[in-house]
């Protein structure tokens, strides 16, 4: 691993009555340039359209998708991802958004914390998500 993970957990353990697979960390030390993303949504980047109304792991699997990209266009990656702040409208949306983000960073271990909101910026987004990774420093 690039960047010093402290204290790696998986969640299935921490929460075997929940049916999660994340690979998270209590802490991350990283070098490096910080990159810092705006919380992303469901939302087409170019467009600025809303997608998948009602969804909440398909809402994330865009949002994780939109932070990729925004990663890659910064010189980052997802293998860079230091922390990130999960916001949802509704507890009940938890085990779909931690199941399809646990995908997307399998083997990273970053930090993590979620928080239940009552609302996010436009009433048909139910999941939010803010990442900061590292551009690590070149070896």
């Amino acid at each position: 691993m690039a960047h010093k993970r402290l204290r790696p957990f998986n969640t299935k353990e921490t929460y075997p009555e929940q049916k999660l697979d994340n690979d998270l960390s209590q802490g991350v030390v990283a070098r490096g340039t910080m990159v810092f993303l705006r919380g992303q949504v469901a939302q087409d980047l170019d467009t600025r359209e809303s997608l998948h109304v009602g969804d909440a792991g398909a809402q994330t699997a865009k949002a994780m998708a939109n932070i990729k990209l925004l990663l890659e266009e910064a010189g980052s990656e997802m293998a860079h991802i230091c922390r990130i702040v999960v916001y949802l409208t509704d507890i009940r949306y938890r085990e779909a958004v931690y199941q399809e983000m646990g995908k997307w960073l399998k083997g990273v271990f970053p930090c993590s914390t979620g928080l239940v909101v009552p609302a996010l910026a436009r009433p048909e987004w139910v999941v939010e998500i803010e990442v900061t990774a590292v551009i690590p420093d070149p070896s």
